[in-house]
């Protein structure tokens, strides 16, 4: 995605790509979608790090953060419910297997590498 507003088609491609991602549980793949020094904000990392904060800082401690959500949950699957374009961000709103829906906002570098993630889950 370039810095201006990104297209339906991109936004879609995007969304699509770290779904994939996301589904087949590759590190990697999930990893190839954030920036070097991405910040994630979000109350699963909060239980799961032990971290009031939810923040995780870099892609390093994304890395590790993610590992640990996949071997925590090693059902975990999402389905697109929704997305949403802003100037330089998306939402994307989904579902995971529980039931739970969720949206994360991401704001994308010129790139197209998610650079700032908050998510938020159904009360």
């Amino acid at each position: 995605m370039s810095t201006n507003l990104p297209s339906n088609a991109a936004a879609n491609a995007f969304a699509e790509a770290w779904l994939r991602a996301w589904n087949s549980h590759q590190l990697d793949a999930i990893m190839s979608h954030y920036a070097e020094g991405a910040t994630l904000v979000s109350p699963t990392a909060a239980a799961l790090l032990g971290d009031p904060t939810g923040e995780v800082k870099g892609k390093a401690a994304l890395r590790e953060y993610f590992r640990k959500g996949l071997e925590a949950y090693p059902q975990l699957r999402f389905e697109l419910l929704d997305l949403m374009l802003g100037v330089h961000s998306v939402v994307l709103c989904f579902v995971n297997q529980k039931g739970t829906k969720t949206a994360e906002f991401m704001e994308l570098n010129a790139t197209g590498k998610i650079t700032r993630v908050v998510a938020n889950y159904s009360a």
